[in-house]
């Protein structure tokens, strides 16, 4: 029979309790912050699909389509066979789900209206600079106050317009005056949604270190928040058109390069000194919502119905020193509205 050996050991054991803690990764330097999840959400929102896998998802979509309505009206058919009463149940319950979809359709249909509308007045207001054609932008401004006819918040903006824009003699000091009382209350709401979103995906990067769970939450934070600026500016889009939008957003950013992040947005995001003592999951929060926040001023300028001018255009240091102020300490960017 074996019987367990017996190690005497000369020195007492170590106790845990009294084991070195763990250090943290070494302090982030702007040279080790790139803002890992948002190259990557943004890489993946512009790619675009090949022709080849359009083709196989639509034919997929498809038969599976014609596979569920076959079903369905054989199940119905049975359904008469067996009993005409359950037949006009389920006839009318299948008639329930064809109108619903019929009315989603419709709803991205509208949604993909819109933002073609949105669309043309930015291309008829840029083309009015330097035109002097006062009786054009007229018209073009009509149509602008007209796209916010159904709201109550922008009546007293509407207003204000109408009662000064018949003393102005001026194309330009027209556009001007359009941009600035209609534009106005938009930018303010659409700079609140930056900041939430770049507060969101900030947090999540600095306090959740699982993988890729950054990533899903920039690409559903950027593309929430993209929605919501559509939204704003009259351009209320749909789940297909939502998704459109981002796309031609990220494709923007990606091609422009806008979406790297450089040792001049460590410097004005984090103040200089800052990022030094921070741990790197916190810098890349940091810069994941500078970058969140470079994202929401191209879908500004992409979803606004005129091009910025007579108005600033905001800036990333004032819209993520507001929205990161309390997160990570008081940051140091300036938090005066541009």
């Amino acid at each position: 029979m074996k019987r367990p050996v017996m190690i005497e050991l000369d020195e007492a054991a170590e106790n845990p309790a009294q084991a070195e803690p763990i250090k943290d990764l070494p302090d982030a330097t702007q040279d080790q912050l790139h803002g890992r999840a948002m190259q990557i959400a943004a890489r993946l929102g512009a790619r675009p699909p090949s022709l080849v896998a359009k083709l196989l998802w639509r034919s997929i979509l498809a038969l599976l389509g014609f596979m569920a309505s076959l079903a369905a009206w054989r199940f119905v058919e049975g359904l008469f066979a067996s009993n005409p009463i359950l037949g006009w149940i389920g006839a009318g319950l299948l008639a329930c789900v064809v109108i619903a979809a019929l009315i989603i359709a419709l709803r991205e249909i509208a949604a993909f209206s819109r933002m073609k509308r949105l669309d043309v007045l930015h291309r008829e207001v840029s083309s009015l600079t330097g035109t002097h054609d006062v009786t054009r932008t007229r018209k073009t401004v009509t149509k602008l106050s007209a796209l916010y006819a159904a709201r109550a918040e922008m009546s007293w903006s509407r207003k204000r317009l109408a009662e000064r824009g018949p003393e102005v003699i001026d194309s330009d000091t027209l556009v001007d005056l359009a941009e600035t009382e209609l534009m106005r209350p938009l930018d303010s709401a659409a700079r609140l949604e930056i900041e939430a979103a770049s507060r969101s995906v900030a947090a999540t990067t600095a306090l959740v270190p699982l993988a890729l769970v950054d990533v899903a939450t920039a690409l559903i934070a950027n593309i929430r928040m993209i929605r919501r600026i559509a939204e704003i500016y009259g351009g209320r889009a749909g789940s297909l058109g939502a998704i459109r939008l981002a796309r031609a957003v990220m494709t923007h950013l990606v091609a422009t390069g806008a979406v790297a992040a450089g040792d001049d947005l460590i410097e004005t995001v984090a103040g200089g000194h800052l990022a030094a003592k921070l741990s790197r999951r916190f810098g890349e929060g940091v810069v994941n919502g500078a970058l969140t926040a470079r994202v929401g001023i191209a879908a500004m300028e992409v979803c606004r119905p005129m091009p910025f001018r007579a108005l600033p255009k905001p800036k990333v240091t004032n819209i993520i020193g507001r929205s990161l102020t309390g997160l990570f300490g008081r940051n140091q960017a300036g938090t005066k509205d541009s």
